[in-house]
């Protein structure tokens, strides 16, 4: 069963449509990572799947129900832009307040439970004031996490994070999912995301460009070979010629993509003069893969 079905799903505000025929897909037990440009759609999508804003046409379905009905509701945890708490509070009695606030029996004992999970049962006589970044993210998530959801949306949680925290956030995401929970987490932070994330939707303009697996992802992502040469630009010039895709990345290395072999490349640039210093291949990450693809506006 998919946890998430969303067809034909529009949003307007006013003459601005902010989701625009939009299809999702998110199977039971995914850490589906959702991303796209600010402005995109992701926030609106995810608001429409809480039930904080309805949809101005289309269907969303969570677990083979409508979203609005009032059980599929109650299984779905969500941290959108930052947890409501009060700041003066310690952060027990912050949990406290919202497994009141949620009508939850046994609270302490859930409460214990979820700050464990989120590493914070350290924490819990911290005011929420004093908390870092962080730790007030972890503490949204624990909040979201109250009444064991099996649906949690997550608005960027980890942006802002130190290494840290995000390795943090990392364990606490995979640990989630191994009780059965699903977790739509963005993030512009794709690095990290792809270190955890089952399954991608990637959005551009409220529209859905394509959404895969991880192990779809891995495979579209294209080969490289990055080679450092004696003279670079004339390096560069003499494998464009030869080669469709050829640039110089960041690092200052010249990459040649879809290359039958290195060895192919040193001998051509050693026919023509050149030697080569250093060569190896690699293949693109999920950051560079979004990029190319909103180059090409596919």
């Amino acid at each position: 069963m998919n946890a998430i079905e969303i067809r034909n799903l529009t949003k307007s505000f006013g003459p601005k449509q902010a989701v625009s025929g939009l299809n999702m897909t998110v199977p039971e037990g995914a850490i589906y990572g959702f991303i796209g440009e600010n402005g995109s759609g992701k926030s609106t999508t995810e608001k429409i799947i809480c039930g904080l804003i309805h949809p101005s046409g289309g269907t969303v379905k969570l677990y083979g129900k409508d979203h609005t009905d009032a059980d599929v509701r109650a299984g779905v945890g969500v941290l959108i832009e930052a947890p409501g708490c009060f700041p003066n509070y310690s952060v027990w009695n912050n949990m406290m307040l919202q497994a009141a606030n949620l009508g939850i029996k046994n609270a302490e004992q859930e409460v214990v439970k979820v700050l464990k999970t989120v590493r914070m049962e350290g924490a819990a006589s911290n005011k929420y004031k004093n908390c870092s970044l962080g730790m007030k993210q972890r503490i949204g998530i624990a909040m979201a996490l109250l009444g064991n959801p099996s649906l949690l949306v997550l608005d960027e949680p980890i942006n802002g994070l130190d290494a840290d925290g995000m390795r943090i956030m990392r364990e606490v995401l995979v640990d989630v999912t191994k009780n059965g929970c699903t977790v739509v987490v963005s993030s512009h932070i794709l690095g990290e995301l792809e270190k955890i994330a089952t399954h991608y939707g990637i959005i551009r303009g409220g529209k859905m460009l394509c959404e895969m697996t991880a192990e779809q992802l891995e495979a579209s992502c294209r080969t490289y070979t990055a080679l450092q040469a004696k003279d670079m630009s004339r390096a560069k010039a003499l494998l464009a010629c030869k080669y469709s895709r050829v640039e110089q990345d960041e690092a200052g290395y010249i990459r040649v993509y879809d290359a039958p072999s290195p060895e192919e490349i040193v001998t051509h640039l050693y026919e023509n003069g050149i030697l080569v210093s250093e060569i190896k291949t690699d293949k693109i990450g999920l950051e560079e893969y979004y990029i190319d693809l909103m180059k090409e506006g596919k």
